[in-house]
């Protein structure tokens, strides 16, 4: 009973240090990923150092790309005929376009007639400004408050 007794607790014993080595190496291995994880990001902030010579080069290349993406898109407005005149520069040149809405509502049946009577005398409505008030203050909001 003894010798059987000794022999399970070295066995224990034995297993025990077998498994603690197992969780230390797993442990080392997860250390030594989130390192390599940490290393790795580290890198992909760090990229190249900018001297004035890089910078240079980078900057031709850029502004040759730059270049000739304008150049692509002037022809492809060529192409597709988008050189027309903006609204101001029709209005400007072609004065017929000046009366073109009156006449195509005109031609659609919608007629719009204004009685001119009603704009006449103006000068009997009594319109309220701010400006004609002696007491009026801008920069004092109870100023305005009528009594």
């Amino acid at each position: 009973m003894v010798m059987i007794f000794t022999l399970v607790t070295a066995v224990q014993e034995k297993l025990n240090e077998i498994v603690d080595q197992i969780k230390t190496r797993r442990e080392e291995e997860k250390k030594q990923k989130e390192k390599e994880a940490e290393e790795a990001e580290k890198q992909l902030f760090h990229g190249t150092p900018v001297t004035i010579e890089n910078f240079l080069n980078w900057k031709a290349k850029f502004d040759a790309e730059l270049l000739e993406i304008k150049k692509k898109r002037m022809k492809e407005e060529e192409q597709a005929g988008k050189n027309k005149l903006s609204g101001r520069q029709l209005f400007e040149t072609d004065h017929n376009l000046d009366t073109s809405d009156i006449q195509f509502l005109e031609d659609a049946g919608n007629n719009v007639e204004v009685d001119e009577s009603l704009f006449q005398e103006m000068d009997d409505l009594e319109l309220e400004d701010d400006e004609d008030d002696p007491d009026y203050n801008p920069a004092d909001r109870e100023s305005d408050l009528t009594d």
